[in-house]
């Protein structure tokens, strides 16, 4: 294989760019089969390195020309497709950043051979295997230490299967609160060399599931991602760490069961295959027309194709079409497909952190949901709170019990620090209590009160020393909370709402096994909530009991952390 240049200390690596980087799209003509009379006549012609056309069905003496990135004929190699779409990309992998390449098509379009190919013509796969294995070799004279792991898996009837230790398990899928997509459980391999990768992966492909139909003997009957994970790590100060993700994804093909002659589980199959790319066309579409809201969980496909298509990742799609006329309908579909899919603008950026900062984005930090009480699946990192009888007050930091003439940190008093509560229709925040026993203390400690409104006269805010409230009811304080933080406790909430099962449902406050599941079947009726107050949208749930259920999750449990 054509191989990336080794990295050296004469050599440094280039500073990231986080610049906004279009998906880019190539269509590979598959060679037509038969020969002589029995081979059909080709509907796709290519004009160029980068243009074909295709015959128009409304009239047969016209013809439509597409453009991509690049058009791969009848005669390109597994290795031009390789050094010409795919190995680029490879380099931001250094850089900290995602990757993906992505093959589409319909059945019998030779998406699994360009993927996987064969030992004499071995596809991107291997190949992308090959160079990023390099690299990490290359790395050893260079000022970074850097580790290569894998996962595999297959996406078969909207379940994630894991290829490498198979079991009938269902895996979830996760994002974490920087909106990383995760699968818990799935397993994960250290490799070392291309043997390694070998000895994982071929005998993980052999679990995927194919059966044969009447277009293609070996027909892919789910779809797989391969996920690399690139771990960067600095060996001098300030020992940064870079975290960059490559996924390699073969697609099953769209099929219509009038001419694949399927009929029970082979029909069940095809149906959940056309459903799942029938989403993938739906982000498409959501994603160019700037919809507020894309539908990445309609499927397990797309939820996994997040970052891929609308996110952080430098994609390709290599197009994969047939040129025979028996297949113009599915070649012109894809090609539309294709062509919609290359106005999507992804933003790329540097996955980087310095020891200490974040906790990295690994399945392990996942756990439950980070509502009030704990640290949950967001990773939120905790913050400071101090609290009297009547006061709530949040700065910035890390927890630490309170020492002896321990204070916290003063806050300015100026209108930007702290806000008065939103309404219960916003989002909360993930809080942990540090208590401090009186309001003097709060006083001198420079910390901001804001006071409760009640009828009468309005009262000013006090700081500073203490004051004087002779002949004066004693006030009441209400919550001052960042509303960043609210934002994202209740983005979090709503995530467990989407894609929890009745029984992790029944761990948020005032949700029964009963509410649980009212909650599960209206969500596969209509759909995941767009925001937490559409539980009163759920029969048997009423606006008031809604409104009761953000309140216990924001709040309750607070105290009982003291």
């Amino acid at each position: 294989y054509m191989l990336l240049p080794p990295l050296t200390r004469k050599a440094p690596r280039r500073a990231p760019h986080n610049s906004p980087a279009r998906v880019r799209v190539c269509v590979r003509l598959r060679p037509g089969v038969g020969s002589g009379e029995g081979q059909d006549a080709p509907c796709v012609r290519g004009l160029d390195s980068r243009s074909l056309e295709i015959v128009n069905w409304r009239n047969q003496m016209e013809t439509m020309k597409y453009q991509f990135d690049a058009f791969y004929g009848d005669v390109a190699t597994q290795h031009d497709i390789y050094t010409g779409s795919v190995q680029p990309i490879l380099r931001h992998l250094l850089e900290g950043q995602n990757a993906s390449v992505l093959a589409y098509g319909p059945t019998g379009a030779g998406k699994t051979h360009t993927m996987l190919g064969s030992p004499e013509q071995p596809g991107v796969i291997p190949r992308a295997m090959c160079d990023v294995l390099k690299m990490s070799r290359d790395a050893v004279g260079s000022d970074w230490d850097v580790s290569i792991s894998m996962s595999y898996l297959e996406i078969y009837q909207e379940k994630v299967l894991d290829l490498l230790e198979p079991s009938l398990q269902d895996l979830p899928i996760r994002e974490d609160r920087n909106h990383h997509i995760l699968v818990p459980g799935l397993t994960e391999r250290e490799l070392v060399s291309f043997m390694d990768f070998e000895r994982h992966f071929l005998p993980a492909s052999r679990n995927r599931t194919v059966a044969s139909t009447r277009l293609n003997q070996r027909s892919s009957r789910s779809h797989t991602v391969l996920l690399v994970w690139m771990h960067q790590t600095q060996r001098c100060p300030p020992h940064a760490h870079r975290a960059a993700k490559l996924c390699l994804i073969d697609l099953a093909g769209s099929e219509d069961n009038r001419r694949t002659g399927n009929r029970g589980l082979r029909l069940k199959e095809s149906g959940a295959i056309n459903t799942s790319l029938f989403v993938l066309g739906k982000v498409v579409d959501a994603l160019n027309q700037g919809l507020p809201r894309v539908p990445y969980r309609d499927s397990k496909l797309t939820r996994l194709l997040q970052d891929s298509l609308g996110g952080s990742a430098h994609s390709i799609v290599i197009t994969n079409v047939a040129p025979e006329q028996r297949f113009y309908f599915d070649t012109l579909t894809t090609l539309n497909f294709a062509a919609r899919s290359k106005q999507i603008v992804n933003k790329p950026f540097t996955h980087e952190s310095l020891p200490g900062m974040e906790r990295s984005w690994e399945p392990g930090h996942l756990g439950s949901l980070g509502v009030v009480g704990g640290v949950g699946a967001s990773g939120l990192e905790q913050r400071g709170w101090a609290r009297s009888q009547d006061t709530w007050v949040l700065w910035e930091g890390s927890w630490e019990p309170r020492s002896p003439g321990f204070q916290p940190p003063p806050i300015p008093n100026n209108p930007g620090v702290l806000a008065s509560l939103p309404s219960l229709g916003c989002n909360d925040a993930h809080v942990s209590p540090v208590q401090i026993t009186s309001k003097e203390e709060k006083e001198e400690a420079g910390i901001l009160l804001i006071e409760k409104k009640k009828r009468g006269p309005k009262r000013k805010v006090s700081q500073g020393g203490p004051a004087s409230h002779e002949n004066q009811a004693p006030p009441e304080w209400q919550l001052a909370v960042r509303p960043d933080l609210l934002a994202q406790s209740l983005k979090n909430i709503l995530a467990l709402l989407n894609d929890g099962s009745a029984k992790e449902l029944t761990a948020l406050h005032r949700i029964g096994r009963k509410k649980a599941q009212l909650i599960v079947a209206w969500r596969e009726l209509h759909g995941p909530f767009g925001k937490v107050e559409e539980l009163q949208n759920v029969e048997g749930i009423s606006a008031k009991q809604v409104a009761s259920f953000i309140s216990a999750n924001i709040l309750i449990g607070i105290g009982s952390l003291q």
